[in-house]
């Protein structure tokens, strides 16, 4: 099992949008970090495949995994002893401002 590592700048953004849903209505927010913590888990058991992101960011190994409740993708880089988050990424709004994360 591959350990899971979160870049800062990841966190930063879980820590916004569980902000932004607990001001939308008291314990959204409780209930987005549930959900983000719970995919967590299922990234760090390796339980569910990973999806590749489109385009160039796709071709350099950026992987997706899509949460279903709230419009969030949790975008990793694969390694062989780790997974590395480098987003909390909203479907919609500024996308692809996280590619400059992926090296290569």
């Amino acid at each position: 099992m591959r350990r899971l590592r979160i870049l800062d700048s990841a966190a930063r953004e879980a820590i916004e949008a569980a902000a932004f849903y607990e001001a939308e209505r008291p314990g959204l927010g409780a209930e987005f970090d549930t959900a983000l913590n719970a995919a967590f888990d299922l990234l760090e058991g390796e339980i569910l495949p990973l999806t590749p992101m489109p385009g160039r960011a796709g071709n350099r190994g950026a992987k997706r995994f899509v949460m279903r409740r709230f419009p969030y993708d949790i975008v990793v880089l694969e390694h062989p002893e780790e997974l590395l988050v480098i987003a909390i990424a909203h479907h919609r709004r500024r996308p692809g401002y996280w590619r400059h994360r992926v090296r290569g």
